[in-house]
């Protein structure tokens, strides 16, 4: 493909682009290695006495910290390049996550290393490929977030099973000594991958539309004048709906599956490996349909057929039917995650996507505190999930509203002259 190779812009001749890709996906993978952190409950409550919710809120930090973090990544892109950012993601990400060998009995610490070490070094490296290969792709836009993304989803699918493994063989703490090390190394390589495009890059053999044209010619938004469009708050509440709704189902899919539909353990928990598979697919598979058919109309599309799902979900007394609906909302929020950061940059343009989405970002960190206390605060005041279930069709369905009455931001809302919107923005 002539877009794949080398190519050249003002002169210079620029890195292949798909190489940044590859790059950008590896390091994702490794970042998203954290969505395995339910394989480490258990041995770590049999070793240590911690209870399931002091470990469970490693994760919940981890996350929350991400959010923040991913800003700061996009603040500092800014001045630095993706480059560093990215190498100082992957010290953070790998000692975090090898500082956690020495936790033991020490639950503060585990807190420190893998909470709050190991979320500021996935913040700083999440925001990097989707805010570098944004601007490589201008053609591709959606599908190539999408396809960043659905690494990091993905990430848990890897890790499992090789840290399942590990913990049998070696012992939990050292298997986080092991993994450390490993995605230190991951990311820290792919990093050195992470450069920009100069400024005004296309791809060859692509020709923008008429539209395409006006909006590249436009001036980007500054990440104050982002703030100051109520776009970039309908964008924000669009991705913290999405989030707390799917992340409800993945903090308590199995005992939810056994209490619905009467299942073992044992079939719950490889249902939770099933679905996982759904959450990295749609962040890619959503994304590339958001180029086709516009972005909001995909998030209009999940949000209403979740609010079907999550309300016919407690009536799905058998498991196929039960994981088949836990299976499209994973779809659902993956897809959330891939179409959101080229949604924010069809609106303010890519200049400074890295702060306008990473900011974005502190909605996954808010969802991932709501949706499992909203779940589990319902489902233990009435001692059945059909409640919380209910619930959440009702929060869904109305934030169907956001994506009927979203538009790209007007006149006077970029610091310069008028933006216009991307047609797939529409």
């Amino acid at each position: 493909m002539s877009s794949s190779g080398p190519v050249t812009a003002n002169g210079g001749t620029l890195t292949n682009r798909w190489s940044v890709a590859v790059a950008g996906v590896i390091m994702q993978i490794a970042l998203g290695a954290v969505y395995a952190w339910s394989v480490f409950r258990i041995p770590l409550t049999k070793a240590f006495g911690w209870t399931i919710t002091e470990v469970t809120f490693t994760f919940t930090l981890s996350i929350l910290v991400l959010g923040f973090a991913s800003f700061i990544g996009g603040l500092w892109m800014r001045k630095v390049g993706p480059r560093k950012v990215a190498i100082t993601a992957g010290i953070f990400y790998g000692a975090g996550i090898f500082l956690s060998s020495f936790s033991g009995g020490h639950l503060w610490w585990l807190y420190f290393s893998y909470g709050l070490l190991g979320g500021i070094g996935l913040g700083l490296g999440y925001i990097v490929p989707v805010a570098t290969l944004v601007k490589w792709f201008p053609d591709k836009r959606g599908m190539i977030t999408g396809l960043a993304v659905a690494g990091f989803g993905a990430g848990a699918l890897i890790t499992a099973p090789i840290a399942t493994r590990l913990i049998v063989s070696v012992g939990v703490l050292k298997t986080f000594a092991i993994l450390g090390i490993g995605y230190f190394i991951a990311v820290t390589v792919s990093a050195l991958f992470m450069k920009d495009p100069p400024p005004g890059y296309v791809p060859p053999g692509w020709t923008p539309s008429a539209a395409e044209q006006r909006q590249r010619a436009a001036q980007d938004f500054t990440l104050r004048h982002a703030l100051s469009t109520w776009q970039w708050y309908a964008l924000w509440a669009l991705l913290f709906l999405n989030t707390s709704a799917g992340i409800s189902i993945i903090s308590q899919a199995a005992p939810m599956a056994q209490e619905i539909t009467g299942v073992s353990a044992a079939t719950a928990a490889g249902m939770v490996g099933i679905i996982s598979i759904a959450n990295g697919a749609g962040r890619f598979l959503w994304a590339w349909f958001s180029d086709l058919v516009g972005r909001r109309w995909v998030f209009l599309a999940m949000f209403l057929i979740q609010a079907v799902i999550f309300r016919v979900m407690p009536h799905a007394t058998t498991f196929s039917t039960f994981t088949t609906l836990a299976f499209i909302v994973l779809l659902c929020y993956g897809g959330g995650f891939g179409t959101m950061p080229a949604f924010a940059a069809d609106y303010f343009g890519t200049k400074d996507v890295g702060s306008i989405y990473g900011l974005m970002l502190t909605a996954w960190g808010f969802a991932a505190v709501l949706g499992p206390t909203l779940i589990a605060t319902i489902r233990q005041r009435t001692g059945a999930y059909s409640e919380a279930l209910t619930v959440i069709s009702f929060i869904v369905l109305v934030a169907a509203v956001i994506p009927l009455i979203i538009h790209p931001p007007t006149s006077g809302a970029a610091p310069a002259r008028t933006r216009e919107p991307s047609p797939r923005a529409a």
